[in-house]
C-alpha cells in the first residue's frame, strides 16, 4: 500500500476511470417525465493539465456556477445515482490508474459517482461508476517506501513507522408503527405542500399481490427552469421532513398530511446539516442573495417537530481567498462546525453561539473538511500548498473546544477522500500517481487499526462537491458491528455486497442481490443489515434484511414496491432514500424545474 497525499489527487475515489455501461451508483440526467477541488478531468486515465491544489490550498475563488453557487458543474448539481458529465455530480471515482471513470473531487463524505466529466454528455439512462477500479495499498504516515509491480497493478511496500502497525502488503419509533395508508390512492400531493384533497393520480393502480403500497407521494415545489437542489431528508417518529429548493415542507409519516406549515426562505437553500441533532433539530444554510455574489452565509436552526424557527446567525467570510460562497454544515453532538473552503466555524447547535474558529496552521496547513457523529469529530486539513512538502493531514477534534486529540499525516500523494463512517472512524483516501486506493480503520488515538486487503471493483453511491471536500456524502455504504459494508459494481446482471471485517481488513462474507438489480446497503439494525434492491423497468425497488452473523446470509425481503411504479423510482436523478419503522422513503435531491413534468419530490411505501 502506498503512502498519504501531497498535492490531491484529481478528484476522490481512485482514478478517472470510463464510465461502465450502467449500474449501480452513477447519477445520470433528470427523466423526460417529469466543492474545494476542480472538476474530474475528461472520461479516461489522468491526463492533461495537472489538478488544482485542493482543499485548504489558497486559490482564487471559482467562477459562480449556472445556479448562482460558484463550481457547479451543470444544471443537476446534486449528487445521485445516475450518469454525470454537464448534467450532474459526479459519483464516487474508482480507484486511481483505471482509464475512463472521473476521479471524485471535493471535499468529502463519500458521493455519487458520475460516469462523464464536466463537458461531457452524459450517457443515456441509469448507469453506475465504481470509485475501486484501482488496487488497495497500504497508506502509512512518515515511511519510506519502494513500488513493486504485481500483475500489472502498482502496490507498495512500505517501512512503517512511528506509531503506525507493520503492515504487509495486500492484495489490494413512531405512534402507528404500522403503515397507516389505504388500501386505495394515496394522499394528493397538490404541488408539494401536501393540501390533501383529491388525489389527480392513482398510484396503486394496478397493485399486484404481494406488493408494497404507496402510502402518499408528493409533487415536487415550483423550481427554476434551469433546475434547484433539494438536498435533506429527515425522519422522526412522527414527520417526514424535506428540503427543496427554497422551502422546508413536512409530512406525516403515516398519511402524508401536512405536520407543519412549509417554512419559507427568501433565498435558495444551499447546505443543510444531512443528519437531525439527538433532539431532532436541523440547521438549514441558504444564499445572501440571487447574484453571481451571493454568499450561502444565512443560518437557521429548525425544529423538526413543530416547525418552529430557531436561532439564526450569518457566518462571516474567512481570509483571502476563504469565503462562504459555498459550505458545508457538520453536527457532532452538540457542535455544528460550518466548513468554508479552507477554514471552518463552530458554533452551539442549541442556542448559536459560537464556539471557536479552526483556521490554518503548521505548514501551511488549510481545513479543508470535516466530519463527524454523535461524540466524534475529526478534521481533514491540507498542507504545504502544493510544494515538495504537500500532503494532506487526519485530525481528532474535541467538539466543544476544537482542541486537537490527534494527528495522523498521510504522506505526499495521498489525499483523504471520504469517511465512511467517524465512529468508528474509517476513512477513504486515493493515491492518483501510484493509482492505488486505501481504506483504513483508525482507533480511538488516531492510530491505523487495520487497512482493507479486498481487492474488488465497490460502487457506494458518492456525490461531487463543488467546493469542499463533504467527507460524509456517500449513501450505499454502512458500517455497524465491526464490519463495513460495501456493494460491488456489476454492469450486467446482481451485483453483491460484501462485509470487510474491521479488525482484520479481510472479506467476512458476500452476498448476491435477489435480482438482477444492484443491491446498496442502507443501514445496519441490531444484527441486521438492511439494504434497498435498485427498481428495473419491469419491478419496482425491494428493502431487503440480511443476516450479519452465522452462516446464512441471504436477503430476506421485507418490502417490495409495485411495478406499476417502477418508472417513478428510477425517475430521480439524485436521491435519498431511508426504512424507518416498517417504511420506506425516497425523495429527489435534485428538481429539474420542467413544468410539463409530473416531477415527484417524495415516496412513501409501506404494506
Amino acid at each position: 500500500m502506498s503512502q498519504p497525499p501531497n498535492q490531491p489527487p484529481q478528484g476522490g475515489f481512485g482514478a478517472p476511470q470510463d464510465p461502465p455501461p450502467g449500474g449501480f451508483g452513477a447519477p445520470t440526467p433528470p427523466p423526460p417525465q417529469g466543492q474545494p477541488q476542480t472538476p474530474p478531468p475528461p472520461q479516461g486515465a489522468p491526463s492533461g493539465p495537472p489538478p488544482q491544489p485542493g482543499y485548504g490550498y489558497p486559490q482564487q475563488p471559482p467562477q459562480p456556477g449556472p445556479y448562482g453557487q460558484p463550481g457547479q458543474p451543470g444544471p443537476y448539481g446534486q449528487p445521485g445515482p445516475y450518469n454525470s458529465g454537464p448534467y450532474g455530480q459526479p459519483q464516487q471515482p474508482g480507484a486511481y490508474g483505471q482509464p475512463g471513470q472521473p476521479g471524485q473531487p471535493g471535499y468529502g463524505y463519500p458521493q455519487a459517482q458520475f460516469p462523464g466529466a464536466p463537458g461531457t454528455p452524459p450517457p443515456g439512462g441509469p448507469g453506475s461508476r465504481n470509485p475501486f477500479k484501482g488496487k488497495p495499498a497500504l497508506a502509512i504516515g512518515a515511511a519510506v517506501a519502494a513500488l513493486l509491480v504485481i500483475g500489472g497493478g502498482v502496490w507498495a511496500v512500505t517501512a512503517s513507522g512511528g506509531d503506525d502497525k507493520d503492515k504487509k502488503p495486500v492484495a489490494g419509533k413512531s405512534d402507528d408503527p404500522k403503515p397507516s395508508g389505504s388500501g386505495g390512492a394515496p394522499v394528493n400531493p397538490g404541488d408539494g405542500s401536501g393540501d390533501g384533497g383529491e388525489d389527480p393520480e392513482n398510484l396503486n393502480e394496478g397493485r399486484q399481490a404481494g406488493e408494497s403500497k404507496v402510502l402518499w407521494y408528493k409533487e415536487a415545489p415550483d423550481a427554476p427552469g434551469s433546475g434547484a437542489d433539494a438536498d435533506g431528508m429527515w425522519i422522526t417518529d412522527k414527520a417526514a421532513v424535506k428540503a427543496a429548493y427554497k422551502q422546508v415542507f413536512a409530512y406525516n409519516v403515516g398519511d402524508g398530511k401536512p405536520s407543519w406549515e412549509p417554512i419559507a426562505f427568501p433565498e435558495k437553500i444551499c447546505a443543510v446539516t444531512p443528519e437531525k441533532t439527538a433532539d431532532d433539530k436541523i440547521v438549514v444554510a441558504y444564499m445572501s442573495g440571487s447574484s453571481d455574489r451571493a454568499k450561502c452565509n444565512k443560518l437557521q436552526e429548525i425544529d423538526l417537530a413543530t416547525g418552529q424557527k430557531g436561532w439564526s446567525e450569518e457566518v462571516a467570510d474567512g481570509e483571502l481567498f476563504d469565503s462562504t460562497l459555498s459550505v458545508e454544515l457538520t453536527v457532532s453532538g452538540n457542535t455544528l462546525m460550518v466548513g468554508r473552503s479552507q477554514s471552518g466555524t463552530a458554533y452551539d447547535v442549541t442556542t448559536g453561539k459560537k464556539l471557536y474558529d479552526k483556521k490554518r496552521y503548521g505548514d501551511a496547513c488549510f481545513p479543508a473538511g470535516f466530519a463527524g457523529s454523535a461524540t466524534k469529530l475529526v478534521q481533514v486539513a491540507s498542507c504545504g500548498a502544493g510544494g515538495n512538502n504537500a500532503h494532506d493531514e487526519l485530525q481528532g477534534l474535541d467538539p466543544k473546544t476544537g482542541k486537537v486529540l490527534w494527528t495522523y499525516k498521510y504522506e505526499k500523494g495521498w489525499r483523504v477522500a471520504r469517511a465512511y463512517s467517524v465512529d468508528p472512524l474509517v476513512v477513504y483516501a486515493t493515491n492518483e500517481d501510484k493509482k492505488v486506493w486505501n481504506i483504513s480503520t483508525f482507533t480511538s488515538g488516531g492510530k491505523v487499526q487495520e487497512q482493507v486487503g479486498v481487492d474488488e471493483d465497490f460502487a457506494p453511491e458518492c456525490g461531487w462537491a463543488i467546493l469542499e471536500r463533504d467527507l460524509q456524502g456517500c449513501a450505499g455504504v454502512a458500517v455497524g458491528g465491526g464490519a463495513l459494508y460495501l456493494p460491488t459494481e456489476a454492469t450486467t446482471g446482481a451485483n453483491e455486497i460484501v462485509a470487510i471485517d474491521l479488525a482484520t481488513g479481510k472479506e467476512k462474507w458476500r452476498t448476491k442481490s435477489p435480482a438482477d438489480e444492484s443491491m446498496m446497503p442502507m443501514k445496519v439494525e441490531g444484527d441486521q443489515l438492511i439494504a434497498y434492491v435498485q427498481p428495473s423497468y419491469d419491478a419496482g425497488g425491494r428493502v431487503v434484511s440480511i443476516p450479519t452473523g452465522g452462516s446464512d446470509h441471504k436477503p430476506v425481503e421485507l418490502l417490495k414496491n409495485p411495478q406499476a411504479v417502477a418508472d417513478i423510482e428510477n425517475s430521480f436523478y439524485s436521491k435519498d432514500i431511508d426504512w424507518v419503522d416498517g417504511r420506506f422513503y425516497i425523495s429527489s435531491t435534485r428538481l429539474t424545474g420542467n413544468d410539463e413534468a409530473k416531477e415527484k419530490l417524495m415516496l412513501a411505501f409501506g404494506k
